[in-house]
């Protein structure tokens, strides 16, 4: 069980239907994702802690960062139309927070407008789904998922990629050895 739960994704479900919203979670926990929803995108950006980056001073911003890095969310799913902030306007958030502006962004709608997908693919959605979502669509997720935390292992710094490493010795040199 210990592996499944170092392996395990996490999503933040963002949909103001509450009708929706349990639909999604539902799907997203059947694939094994550990899922956290929420009903509204103003929700969402303080859940990872953009909020509280726009309020604070700029001394007490490294706390605000440490926020947001403690929070280890995988991919958004989040519906288009919202009342007060759209899934548009969240993802467009997201894309332009230095911390935030990798974890993959899928869009969810029940209206086929081309123009709207369109757009919410070219400000960095992943996918852009027509509900009712079903299990097909979310099978989709985990390639972004998992070029994500590809992603992430290589942002990391030269000297945490060097834990998985072990030192092999040769009379004339020292030889590094990855063990994936």
């Amino acid at each position: 069980m210990g592996m499944a739960a170092e392996t395990q994704f996490h999503v933040l479900a963002v949909d103001d239907s509450l009708i929706d919203r349990m639909l999604i979670e539902r799907l997203l926990k059947t694939s094994s994702f550990h899922v956290t929803a929420v009903d509204s995108a103003s929700k969402a950006l303080k859940f990872l802690g953009l909020v509280e980056d726009e309020l604070r001073t700029f001394d007490t911003h490294v706390v605000a960062s440490e926020i947001h890095q403690d929070v280890d969310v995988n991919l958004i799913i989040t519906d288009y139309c919202m009342p007060e902030m759209t899934g548009y306007d969240l993802l467009r958030k997201i894309k332009e927070s230095k911390s935030l502006k990798d974890i993959p962004v899928v869009i969810m709608s029940s209206e086929n407008v081309p123009s709207r997908i369109n757009r919410c693919l070219e400000e960095g959605a992943e996918e852009f789904f027509l509900k009712p979502v079903q299990q097909s669509d979310v099978n989709k997720l985990k390639p972004h998922l998992l070029k994500s935390r590809v992603k992430e292992e290589q942002d990391q710094p030269i000297n945490n990629k060097r834990k998985g490493m072990e030192e092999s010795h040769s009379p004339d040199k020292t030889r590094l050895k990855c063990s994936i």
